[in-house]
């Protein structure tokens, strides 16, 4: 009966993407699938999944315009279907297909602006977790304070751009900021830190020494090696002032040292 059930299931989804049966999906499905409602029925799961790519990616609907990101949206539904009930978190692989995208190839920053806008939704949706205050580095002496690992928090999405401004772009066409005036966008590499510490994602321009700092404190390296990427990323980084910015921003959630951590609430 289960194997009954999941067959029917498999056949029923096929049916619904590819507009046609299985060659051995057998005549109950084909007899469902015949009639005029299944198809009313494979429109309305289609318009669901480019209705929620258009919102969750609010940034590149803009860029592009209606008709040419539902329909692009439609092409990389019916091939990507969705793989949970919830739509918030629909579209992973949609900066991936825009990179793969011919008619994308004319617009060559619209997949990274595309990443932003997922950064934006993996914010949104990812696990609460308080937020390290600066208050608990600040007793810290500098010996213990170069063995310490920094935890990134668990909404916080970071990624440089080399040789195009991705976050300005991007800034400047997401719903958030679309009231907004447009800013001159000057045509330099560019990084971004996407966070959401409380109740709203927020997000900032982030340099390469940033985004160095953040990679090394996401693979648990104690906050000396963290601070060498950094300087090695840019050697003229100001790292207590780097420091206090991502702090400030609620990019961290606790500090450890050698198998015992703290945390502390902003």
């Amino acid at each position: 009966m289960t194997q009954s059930l999941r067959q029917f299931q498999d056949g029923f989804a096929h049916a619904l993407r590819f507009e046609a049966c299985e060659p051995d999906a057998g005549a109950v499905m084909a007899g469902l699938v015949s009639q005029p409602g299944f198809a009313v029925y494979r429109n309305t799961v289609m318009k669901g999944c480019v209705d929620a790519l258009q919102d969750n990616f609010p940034a590149v609907a803009r860029l592009v315009g209606d008709e040419w990101f539902r329909a692009a949206a439609a092409e990389f539904a019916a091939a990507n279907p969705p793989d949970r009930p919830a739509l918030i978190d629909y579209g992973a692989r949609f900066p991936e297909f825009l990179d793969a995208f011919e008619p994308a190839a004319a617009v060559p920053y619209l997949a990274d602006v595309a990443r932003l806008d997922r950064f934006a939704t993996q914010a949104h949706v990812s696990a609460d977790a308080p937020v390290l205050a600066a208050a608990a580095l600040a007793s810290l002496s500098e010996d213990t304070l170069a063995r310490a690992v920094l935890h990134v928090h668990p909404s916080a999405q970071w990624r440089w751009f080399d040789a195009m401004p991705i976050y300005s772009i991007w800034r400047d066409n997401h719903a958030a900021a679309a009231a907004q005036p447009a800013a001159d966008i000057e045509w330099i590499s560019e990084g971004a830190l996407l966070v959401r510490p409380q109740f709203v994602v927020t997000s900032q321009l982030l340099g390469v020494d940033g985004c160095a700092f953040l990679d090394a404190c996401g693979r648990a390296e104690p906050l000396a090696d963290a601070a060498a990427a950094a300087l090695a990323a840019d050697p003229d980084a100001d790292l207590a002032a780097l420091l206090e910015r991502l702090l400030r921003a609620g990019a961290f959630t606790q500090i450890e040292f050698h198998g015992s951590s703290m945390q502390e609430a902003g």
